[in-house]
Formats: C-alpha cells, sequence, structure tokens
C-alpha cells in the first residue's frame, strides 16, 4: 500500500486558503483560529477551571485559556499551573510590554494543539526555535505559509522523503506548509514556542523547554498503544532519552539543517520506517499519508435504472437516476481498531487522573 500516492478516479481540488479554516458562528475566539477537531479530551470543562483562578492568573494564562485545545489542555493543566511556567508568561507579558516583535502571532502560538488534538497523535517530530523571519512561522514545527517558500531545512527533508517514497509531491509552487501532516496525527513541536524576531534563541532557557518536556512526557506516558517519536540533532534526541522504546518507536538522526543533513540525514529512512512501524503496531490503514501536493476528490457515481412495465409485462420505459458523490481525499474513516484504541486511551488517561487527585486529598488529609 502506497501512502503517497492517492486512489485512481480523483481529481484535483484545492482549498480556499493556505491553511485557513472557516470561522464558526459562535464567535468565540477557538472557532476563528480553527485547526484540528476535537478528540475526547475535549470533555475537559477549561471554563470551570479558569473560574477557580487568581486575578492574575487569569490574566498571564488568557492564551492558553483561549487558544490551547481542550484536549492537551487536560493532560498539562497543572504544568499550566506550575511556578516555571507563570514566570515564564511573566517574561513574555514583559516582553510585549517594551514592545518586542515576537512570532509566532499569539494566536498561532498553540496551534500544533489545535491541528492535532491529544487523541490523534501518531508520529511526534521535534524542531527547535520558531522562524524568527517575518511571514514564517505559524506554530508548526519546520512548517512555512505560503506564499514563503520551504526553508533549507525542511527541502533536505523533501529530499529524505523521496528517498523513501520516489512518488512523494511537495506542495505547490516550493511551498513548506506541513499543516496535512498535522492533520492526518503529525505533531511539529519546537522546542521553544515563541522567539524575537530576527534573534535566534532568544527565548530559549526561559520555560518553554521544560513546557514542551512536559507535553513530550505526557505523551509517551498517555499514548499507551505506541507513538513515533523523531528526534533529529543532539538536543532533540536529549528530549526523548527516557522514553520508552519497548512501547513507542524512537528514531534518531542527524539534523535536516544544511550544515549537517549530508552525515545521514538523506538516508535516515524514518518516513518510511514509521510507517512500518505504524503498520505492524496497528494495522493497515494505520500509516501517515506523507504527500503534500494538492489535494484531490474521489469522485463517486451511481447509476440506478428503473424499469417502467405495461400491464402485459412489457418493458416500455426506463428511467435512469445519476447520483455523483465527491470524497475530500482528506478525510479517512475510522477503523474499529482506531475506536477501541481511543477508548483505552482514554480510559487510561482517566485511570491516571482520578489516582492523582487520590493523592492530592491523601496529600490535604495528612
Amino acid at each position: 500500500m502506497s501512502t503517497l500516492k492517492r486512489k485512481a478516479g480523483t481529481t484535483n481540488g484545492s482549498s480556499s486558503g493556505p491553511d485557513a479554516k472557516k470561522p464558526k458562528s459562535d464567535g468565540s475566539i477557538m472557532s476563528f483560529f480553527g485547526g484540528g477537531s476535537s478528540g475526547s479530551s475535549s470533555t475537559f470543562d477549561k471554563k470551570k477551571w479558569a473560574a477557580k483562578l487568581t486575578a492574575e492568573q487569569k490574566e498571564l494564562l488568557k492564551l492558553e485559556i483561549d487558544t490551547l485545545h481542550e484536549s492537551w489542555f487536560a493532560v498539562l493543566k497543572d504544568e499550566i499551573l506550575s511556578k516555571e511556567f507563570l514566570e515564564l508568561k511573566r517574561f513574555l507579558a514583559r516582553e510585549e510590554k517594551a514592545g518586542k516583535k515576537i512570532f509566532p502571532p499569539p494566536e498561532d502560538v498553540y496551534s500544533w494543539s489545535r491541528y492535532t488534538p491529544f487523541n490523534s497523535v501518531k508520529v511526534v517530530i521535534l524542531g527547535q526555535d520558531p522562524y524568527h523571519n517575518h511571514n514564517q512561522a505559524h506554530g508548526l514545527a519546520f512548517s512555512v505559509r505560503p506564499p514563503m517558500p520551504a526553508p533549507p531545512s525542511l527541502k533536505n527533508m523533501y529530499i529524505a522523503l523521496k528517498n523513501d517514497y520516489p512518488n512523494f509531491k511537495e506542495p505547490p509552487r516550493k511551498g513548506g506548509l506541513l499543516k496535512p501532516w498535522a492533520d492526518r496525527g503529525v505533531l511539529l513541536l519546537n522546542t521553544c514556542l515563541t522567539v524575537r524576531a530576527h534573534e535566534a534563541n532568544s527565548h530559549s532557557n526561559r520555560g518553554w523547554e521544560r513546557f514542551t518536556q512536559r507535553v513530550i512526557d505526557v505523551v509517551a506516558q498517555k499514548k499507551t498503544r505506541g507513538v513515533v517519536f523523531m528526534a533529529w540533532g543532539t538536543p532533540a534526541g536529549k528530549r526523548v532519552m527516557k522514553v520508552d522504546g519497548s512501547r513507542h518507536l524512537v528514531l534518531k538522526a542527524v539534523h535536516p539543517s544544511p550544515l549537517s543533513a549530508a552525515r545521514g540525514f538523506f538516508t535516515c529512512g524514518h518516513f518510511k520506517r514509521a510507517n512500518e512501524w505504524l503498520k505492524t503496531k496497528h494495522g493497515a490503514g494505520s500509516e501517515i499519508d506523507w504527500s503534500l501536493g494538492p489535494r484531490e476528490e474521489k469522485v463517486i457515481v451511481e447509476v440506478e435504472v428503473k424499469k417502467v412495465e405495461n400491464k402485459e409485462g412489457d418493458i416500455v420505459a426506463a428511467e435512469t437516476a445519476v447520483t455523483v458523490t465527491k470524497v475530500d481525499g482528506e478525510k479517512t474513516e475510522k477503523s474499529k481498531e482506531d475506536e477501541e484504541e481511543e477508548k483505552e486511551e482514554e480510559e487510561n488517561e482517566q485511570k491516571t487522573d482520578e489516582e492523582e487527585e487520590e493523592k492530592k486529598d491523601d496529600g490535604k488529609d495528612e
């Protein structure tokens, strides 16, 4: 089974924007930002949680409350209230007050959480800093929106993909939008989620590293059926040192940067190895479609013929009904195995949360 070629009988289609979703009519900030369908963890009551915060906490955590997807909020809520994260938010508030230009824009800082809800994660690809030039960073590691061309590291990722899948298609006009991967379950996570304009690493060691490490840890702990981690470069490799290799697949290689890619990245085979492991672990159909070419639609034509007979039983006419249905090439139906896996993970997650709450209650009693 190819994970790069669309099914036969398709026609090219196009979306209304590079990666935008139409806002819903409820007028909420989340509906405006869009980004991914909600997972089962979205039952978490964010408003009820936020109501218990102090005035300062509500002000500092407004971006998280408004834009971090509920499925991730449910598993990161304790980290968000940690003193380290609150201090990070105070630092970012000072940056804003001082008039510093920060990338990505606030509404895109957590776009990874909305395009790839927690329960949909199949693969984690770790980046470093967001791009620090205008019109580049939008919250997904390595990705840039049109009309920006793919940066050098991403171009090298395309070369590695073509080595794994010769039929791989890049985005139109040499683009670098990786939103299709995010929609299909690839978590594109940077180590730092913000950066000062034109100043690489300007927000390093301020608290983002601890937060994103918690994101990695919670995926490794709660995704009990196993996911793939791709860690390129020494810093990323250190991030996944504690990931259980008997449960998950951890793939390491040099970074795709032009400075290091020639030392083994082009032939690392990570994209194909990830799909082979996913297929073995979760069954056919669980692989990632790595293609980034124009979206395609499958056209289904159904023809129904009704015969009209007279009293003598002779056919005197025939009525023909033709139904044409277009199916978006991006959409796939969940298999029974996928539904059972999500249910099991949700039960494990709920059990873990209950155990944590019991520990807190026991501590209070003491």
